[in-house]
């Protein structure tokens, strides 16, 4: 009983460029210009989701999809430290920021530790692969935080495991099996096929 998901990271936006803690920013303009190019690169799948953010949602539009928001793919709710730059949040709290790449327990900004983002993620994914879908494909327009935590808990990995795995804009993660059993092909590129 196989199951495909497909998790697409979003466009680049200034939050982004700019190190910044917050995934609901829009797309720049650079940012929508490459979702559209993209959108002739995107796979087909039974059903289209989106991550609740604003740049998952507009990413999602830009590259043609009819995506339904799923709220367990919202970004990892780091509370106090919304919108403000990573930079700047290193300055002030060292020790918090310390604690918050050490400890996956810990949430010193007062919202998801690292395990509740893996968990959140994890549990959306292993409902996928019941028994009622069968050789179903899902498409998601994810944060990169949500698609990182999908491979943590996809190949059980430590949790600490997240801190190493890199997510571009605009790139493609696939898992493919079951709850308990998923293998991952890790971010490709959504270019457009060559005209001609």
């Amino acid at each position: 009983m196989t199951v495909r998901v497909m998790l697409i990271s979003p466009a680049m936006n200034a939050a982004l460029r700019e190190a910044r803690f917050d995934g609901d920013s829009p797309l720049d303009r650079s940012g929508r210009e490459r979702a559209r190019a993209a959108a002739g690169a995107v796979p087909v799948a039974g059903l289209a989701l989106s991550g609740p953010s604003g740049r998952c949602r507009e990413t999602a539009g830009a590259l043609g999809l009819a995506a339904h928001t799923e709220p367990a793919l919202a970004g990892w709710d780091l509370a106090g430290w919304a919108g403000r730059r990573l930079d700047e949040v290193a300055a002030a709290e060292p020790a918090a920021v310390a604690a918050w790449l050490g400890d996956p327990a810990a949430a010193p900004h007062g919202g998801e530790s690292l395990r509740d983002l893996v968990a959140r993620t994890g549990a959306w994914l292993d409902s996928l692969g019941g028994p009622d879908a069968p050789g179903a494909s899902f498409l998601a327009v994810a944060e990169a935080a949500s698609v990182r935590a999908a491979v943590v808990h996809g190949l059980r990995l430590p949790a600490e495991a997240f801190w190493r795995l890199d997510v571009a804009p605009l790139t493609l993660t696939e898992l493919s099996g079951r709850s308990g059993r998923w293998n991952v092909a890790l971010g490709r590129p959504l270019t457009a096929p060559p005209v001609g």
